[in-house]
């Protein structure tokens, strides 16, 4: 008698359900009035991204389950969500459905969800053994495969070839295992040979910034800073080196304060003169600048100042840039040894130079 009860009450149901079907349309499906549409190129564009749109609705034909199911967005997806869990169901068939959706997350790559829904099959506490023992497997190689792609994602990949070992000791031959090892060995082996490049390349740097330094302490050269702000990389671009007969190249700033402009100068040989660049920087070519026409090689002084300000030096141009760095007040800073240029009897030379000790090398 009872169990007439329910079957009546389960018709009635089911009579219910199909009696909203009926009366209830879709949003934003096809209506009666615009399915038959001219069939132009714009509108069958149209009509074939709103199919697309549709049938990526319906859980039979979705490519991949949403991150978070709105019963209002998709409706059929909730309701087999709800039949999946529903409590009235034997813990058989509740857990051979969690089963089939944490296989369904499996395939997709989301272990974590995977694990979810196989833990809550083995939570039903079913008597069915051959399935638990089922869900046990399926678990834990969800477990090693989320372990090992959490590994690869951070980038340890001798971690992630360990989780795939153990889970091939278990799942021998589980294709995705193996091919996410063969993954995570290859991308190994490819930052350890990066690791030795490194090392090996931080070492000739090292040397060669040994050697570098070992140069400009024996020629009696002089550095303001320490030795490891010798790069003058982010002021200028270049730093000094040295090349493969011995001689050291240094990045040279000439300062104009007359006009407040600049050259410069990225590798200048310690044993060119500075008429040589003078020449080049000042030659048929006058700089834009020059509107008076006075910046000629033959006009122009050269100074470099004490690190206090107090002196200045006067360089004359046919001096090698090695005798002017070898001056015991001459001192690089930030890397890149400067001087000053001004034309010769200029007002402006002659008020420049007012007040200020001048001395010869």
């Amino acid at each position: 008698m009872a169990s007439s009860a329910a079957e009546h009450d389960s018709d009635d149901g089911m009579d219910e359900l199909m009696d909203k079907f009926k009366s209830h349309s879709y949003s934003n499906a096809f209506k009666q009035d615009n399915w038959e549409e001219p069939a132009t190129q714009e509108n069958n564009v149209r009509v074939c991204f709103r199919l697309i749109q549709e049938f990526d609705k319906i859980p039979m034909f979705m490519k991949k389950a949403p991150e978070e199911i709105d019963p209002h967005q998709y409706p059929e997806l909730a309701c087999l969500q709800a039949m999946i869990h529903d409590e009235d169901r034997s813990p058989e068939e509740q857990a051979k459905s969690l089963k089939n959706e944490g296989n369904a997350f499996f395939q997709e790559k989301n272990y974590k969800k995977a694990i979810v829904a196989y833990t809550a099959g083995l939570k039903k506490k079913c008597d069915d053994q051959d399935l638990s023992t089922v869900l046990l497997t399926n678990r834990a190689a969800a477990h090693f495969h989320l372990g090992a792609q959490c590994c690869i994602e951070l980038r340890n990949f001798s971690e992630a070839v360990q989780w795939c070992d153990e889970g091939l000791k278990v799942y021998p031959a589980d294709k995705k295992l193996q091919d996410l090892r063969a993954s995570a060995d290859k991308h190994k082996r490819a930052a350890e040979r990066d690791a030795r490049k490194a090392k090996v390349k931080e070492k000739k740097l090292h040397g060669e910034k040994e050697a570098l330094l070992a140069a400009i302490k024996g020629r009696g050269i002089k550095l303001l800073q320490s030795v490891d702000d010798l790069s003058s990389k982010e002021v200028t671009g270049a730093q000094v080196s040295l090349d493969d007969q011995g001689s050291l190249h240094w990045p040279v700033l000439f300062l104009y304060p007359e006009h407040q402009q600049s050259d410069f100068v990225s590798a200048f040989c310690e044993s060119s003169c500075f008429i040589d660049h003078l020449s080049v920087m000042f030659g048929e070519e006058l700089p834009p600048w020059d509107v008076d026409r006075k910046y000629h090689p033959q006009n122009l002084q050269l100074y470099f100042e004490h690190e206090q300000k107090e002196t200045l030096y006067q360089v004359k141009p046919e001096t090698q840039l090695l005798e002017a760095l070898q001056h015991k007040r001459f001192f690089v800073k930030a890397g890149t040894p400067s001087f000053i240029v001004l034309v010769k009897g200029s007002s402006f030379t002659k008020q420049f130079l007012t007040g200020k000790k001048i001395q010869g090398l």
